[in-house]
């Protein structure tokens, strides 16, 4: 039987180097490209929190979530006795029922705020209205998802869904989540606007990609030793266990 030719050392070197520098460049442009991604998100954070924490204004006359999103306003007005539950999580607590309720404002408009969350299981006294003055920011949370449950029997909602609580509450289409207020509640703890919920995971995934990288060029290092180890061991004393060593061909007796 013909005995198939070995490649040539200086292809294999080739095919190495070329794959090996094609791997590690195309891992290190996209780890390059996760950290300008963490460049631009943390602008974007920052801007955001610079916008959260910005002087209050009276409410707007009309609402635009894309401009208006995380709007710092300052109401007075009075909050209805009727308070609406929303199961959720907070991270590090746990489950929680959020506080929302119908405020309107000493001009007559009604809106949706979001006073703050009280430990799921402790029931929240009867309070009456609430009459003060409310500091936080406009808000249109993006909580819905396919399974997310319809409001249940005792009237227990699952997301602050502000189209449809708007609709059922007969409010204006936005929420308020409350920063500050006067007078202060004993009973539910405000849980503000935050940048903190917003992910930002463009360092981990860099650092996975120049970890690949890393590893990628290792592997290229390491395939070139054994092209040059193969190299520099006669034909005759190379065994199975030389990296890359050609398997003998079957003999004219089998």
């Amino acid at each position: 039987m013909t005995r198939t030719k070995p490649r040539s050392p200086l292809l294999s070197t080739v095919i190495a180097l070329v794959v090996g520098v094609f791997g590690v460049v195309v891992l290190g442009w996209l780890g390059t490209w996760q950290l300008q991604r963490l460049a631009w998100k943390e602008a974007i954070l920052t801007e955001i929190e610079t916008r959260i924490t910005a002087d209050p204004r009276p409410l707007p006359e009309t609402f635009d979530p894309e401009r208006d999103r995380y709007l710092p306003v300052k109401v007075t007005g009075t909050i209805g006795a009727e308070p609406i539950l929303i199961l959720a999580s907070v991270k590090e607590v746990g489950a929680v029922h959020r506080v929302l309720g119908v405020l309107t404002t000493d001009d007559g408009r009604r809106i949706l705020i979001d006073r703050g969350v009280r430990p799921f299981g402790d029931p929240l006294p009867d309070e009456g209205e609430i009459t003060g003055t409310f500091t936080g920011n406009l808000h249109w949370p993006d909580e819905l998802n396919k399974y997310t449950p319809e409001r249940d029997e005792s009237g227990l909602w699952f997301a602050r869904d502000v189209p449809t609580l708007s609709e059922v509450y007969g409010t204006e289409p936005t929420l308020l989540v409350l920063r500050h207020a006067e007078p202060a509640s004993a009973t539910v703890t405000p849980l503000p606007v935050s940048t903190q919920g917003i992910p930002n995971d463009h360092l981990g995934y860099a650092v996975q990609w120049f970890g690949l990288a890393l590893v990628w060029a290792g592997m290229t290092v390491y395939f070139l030793w054994s092209i040059r180890r193969r190299k520099q061991i006669p034909a005759g004393r190379r065994t199975d266990t030389d990296p890359g060593a050609a398997a003998p061909a079957p003999s004219d007796a089998e």
